[in-house]
């Protein structure tokens, strides 16, 4: 799996919500900074899941977390002051994006291995989920320094139980190769694929991306735009894809989420297998991928999918 998030997969607006502790208070939860449960002597990297549009929508244990580990690394601190100053955390920021995590991050991890305890946020959503976070939560493994999830608010899971399409298997995109090849062949693999997908879309692109979806070989299919998850204005629209593409106008902002059932069963035969085979070697899939192509677009068996795969390489 990897949802509103390339830059900022999960986010929403802030929007007006209720606070979020209750006049009893939270529960109680350790001190981001007790190393001494578990014996850590180095601090503890936390991966804490945020509002994707209504601040209401955050967990106890991560306002507990925000508010006592030793700093906060955010996507853009200055969006993420909203969320901080209604939950009134007063934890020192820094912001952690793409154009300075390579220098960041060593410094970073420095300050882990010296004892002190980060939370890592994105704007919105769930941390990593097409969003900055993957080198440091790497570096912070091969340097031995806990790892602690903050479960939490999730556009792409928001969006797919409200859908009504399957959600017992799906596939996450992330957001769409904007152009070439790699959109081609992702294109195709959602096309063909017997399971649910899952994709972000920037507001301006979701009627392209429909379009080119319908064009693709899925008119008929059934999809589910969905934008401002959680917030005042919340918006989820179903219909086939040709349907949605003709309906959607210029009036979309911000980040969406397409959901696309996946295709119906069918039986295919070898040759028609070989065929794709043929195809995807072409188009410069790596073996691996063919593999995986063949087993989740047309439901073929690992073994056989091998196989084929083996048999078409010979050649």
């Amino acid at each position: 799996m990897q949802g509103a998030a390339g830059g900022g997969g999960e986010r929403g607006g802030s929007g007006r919500a209720l606070r979020s502790r209750s006049s009893h208070g939270p529960p109680s939860f350790p001190s981001a900074d007790n190393r001494a449960e578990g014996g850590h002597d180095k601090g503890r990297l936390y991966l804490v899941s945020t509002p994707i549009g209504n601040l209401a929508d955050i967990t106890y244990r991560a306002v507990e977390i925000l508010s006592t580990v030793t700093l906060i690394v955010a996507e853009d601190t200055r969006h993420s002051r909203t969320l901080l100053d209604h939950h009134a955390i007063k934890t020192p920021s820094t912001s952690y994006h793409e154009h300075n995590e390579a220098r960041e991050t060593p410094r970073l991890i420095a300050k882990l291995l010296a004892g002190q305890s980060i939370a890592l946020i994105s704007d919105a959503g769930t941390p990593l989920i097409s969003d900055p976070g993957s080198r440091l939560v790497q570096a912070a493994v091969t340097a031995g320094v806990p790892i602690v999830p903050i479960p939490g608010p999730s556009a792409l899971l928001a969006a797919l139980v409200a859908s009504g399409l399957s959600a017992d298997r799906f596939t996450f995109y992330g957001f769409l190769p904007r152009k070439g090849k790699e959109r081609t062949q992702t294109l195709t693999s959602i096309i063909h694929s017997s399971i649910t997908s899952v994709v972000y879309e920037a507001a301006n692109r979701v009627k392209d991306t429909l379009q080119d979806l319908s064009d693709s070989g899925a008119p008929d299919r059934q999809a589910v735009v969905a934008r401002e998850l959680t917030k005042k204005f919340e918006d989820i629209r179903r219909g086939t894809v040709t349907g949605l593409a003709q309906q959607i106008g210029e009036e979309l902002k911000g980040e969406v989420v397409i959901i696309v059932e996946g295709a119906p069963d069918r039986d295919v035969d070898e040759e028609t297998l070989r065929t794709h085979l043929a195809e995807l070697r072409a188009a410069g899939v790596t073996t691996r991928e063919m593999v995986d192509r063949l087993m989740t677009a047309f439901g073929v068996a690992r073994n056989v999918a091998y196989r084929l795969v083996h048999e078409h390489s010979a050649h």
